[in-house]
C-alpha cells in the first residue's frame, strides 16, 4: 500500500514538473495557475488509464507500434488535460508534438529516477527494520 501511494506521489511530481516544463519552455502551451493542479491530477489519472488500455490495443491490433505506447498514451492525456476548463491549453501541431514529446520524457526519467531513488531507499529502511526485529525478537 505505502509502495502505491509513493509510486502515486511520484507520478504527480513528475507530471507537474513534466507539464511545468511544457509551460515555460513550449510556445502554444499555456498553464493557468487557477486549474494548475486540477490539470496534473486529470493528467496522471488519465496517463494511469490509457498506459495499459493503450498498450493492449497495441498488442492486439498492431504490435509493430508497442515503443511508442508511451507516447501516445502522454498524448492522450495531454488531450484530456486540455478538456478541462482554466488549465492547459495546446494550440498549433509542433505544440503538440513537443509537449508530448518533453512530458513523456520528463514522465519516464522522473519516474526512473525518482521511483530508484525513493523506493529503494524504502524499500531499504524496510529490509532493515525487519532485520532489527528479527535480531530484537
Amino acid at each position: 500500500m505505502i509502495r502505491m501511494l509513493l509510486q502515486a506521489a511520484i507520478n504527480l511530481v513528475t507530471a507537474a514538473a513534466g507539464l511545468l516544463l511544457a509551460g515555460a519552455m513550449i510556445d502554444g502551451v499555456t498553464l493557468q495557475t487557477s486549474g494548475f493542479v486540477t490539470a496534473v491530477i486529470v493528467f496522471v489519472v488519465a496517463q494511469a488509464i490509457l498506459g495499459p488500455f493503450v498498450f493492449n490495443m497495441a498488442r492486439q491490433y498492431a504490435s509493430a507500434i508497442l515503443g511508442g505506447v508511451g507516447l501516445v498514451s502522454t498524448l492522450l492525456a495531454i488531450w484530456i488535460a486540455t478538456l478541462i476548463p482554466d488549465g492547459l491549453t495546446v494550440s498549433g501541431l509542433t505544440a503538440w508534438i513537443l509537449a508530448t514529446l518533453l512530458v513523456w520524457i520528463v514522465t519516464a526519467l522522473g519516474t526512473w529516477i525518482l521511483g530508484f531513488l525513493v523506493l529503494q531507499r524504502w524499500w531499504d529502511r524496510r529490509t532493515e527494520q525487519k532485520n532489527i526485529r528479527r535480531a530484537v525478537s
